[in-house]
């Protein structure tokens, strides 16, 4: 498999910050957030997933959850990092999820952004169960026609560019390896089974998810005001927060 990161990368001093952004996403939308004084110092390695962004892999098809797992760790280890803090959004959020349970003692926090956990978290990725006869140019002009009609709050900035950041033909094997891991890998009882210093990050947008209180009660849970699944669209003070407080539980 031939695979060409472009990467956010630069040295600095502590814990290296981790980012993996999620579907739609790329490298650049942690940009400002490690811009922070609290993270300036920190090293950074954040890169668009391939098919993602200026990202290549020559085959397309062989995209999953699985395989975005191996490139995260061929990339941490071309950039020479052991022990981590892990921020995953969305798709990164249940790659970080895998990464986070097979790398359990290189993991020192893990800060996961709406990333799948149930079922119900395939509000994006089942569409493409929903409309199976769409050719993948015509199924992405639909479906950031439809983010652009949503309430979700970051929806319709979110689909001015979807459409230049994601090959079309990665669009369907990533989204059908989403929904399977989604309804069938047991998701929310391996976030809880981790060991590391962890919490699940929801826009306000979603407090309806069914599982939060499970969540919440172990302390496990982080709500982020006037915003929805893309809170880095949205109000990214809070997220910018959130993220260092975690940062912060870790040297």
């Amino acid at each position: 498999m031939d695979v060409d990161l472009a990467a956010l990368h630069r040295e600095g001093t502590g814990t290296p910050l981790v980012f993996l952004h999620g579907f739609g996403g790329t490298a650049q939308d942690y940009a400002d957030i490690v811009r922070h004084p609290h993270l300036s110092d920190r090293p950074v390695l954040a890169y668009d997933a391939p098919g993602c962004g200026v990202s290549t892999c020559n085959d397309l098809s062989a995209l999953s959850i699985e395989f975005l797992l191996q490139v995260a760790l061929a990339a941490l280890d071309a950039a020479g990092i052991d022990r981590f803090h892990l921020i995953g959004h969305s798709m990164g959020g249940l790659t970080g999820l895998l990464l986070a349970e097979q790398e359990h003692a290189r993991v020192a926090t893990f800060t996961d952004i709406e990333g799948n956990l149930a079922p119900e978290d395939c509000f994006l990725s089942r569409q493409i169960v929903a409309h199976p006869d769409q050719g993948p140019k015509d199924f992405m002009a639909g479906f950031a026609e439809r983010a652009a009609q949503s309430e979700e709050p970051g929806s319709a900035l979110y689909a001015t560019s979807v459409q230049h950041k994601v090959h079309p033909d990665a669009v369907a094997p990533i989204f059908n390896s989403l929904v399977r891991l989604s309804d069938h890998g047991d998701l929310l009882a391996r976030f809880l089974a981790l060991s590391m210093p962890r919490t699940f990050v929801y826009g306000a947008h979603n407090r309806h998810l069914s599982y939060l209180p499970q969540l919440a009660a172990v302390g496990l849970s982080y709500e982020i005001g006037d915003s929805g699944h893309w809170p880095m669209y949205s109000n990214l003070p809070a997220l910018r927060t959130c993220i260092t407080d975690m940062v912060a539980l870790q040297i």
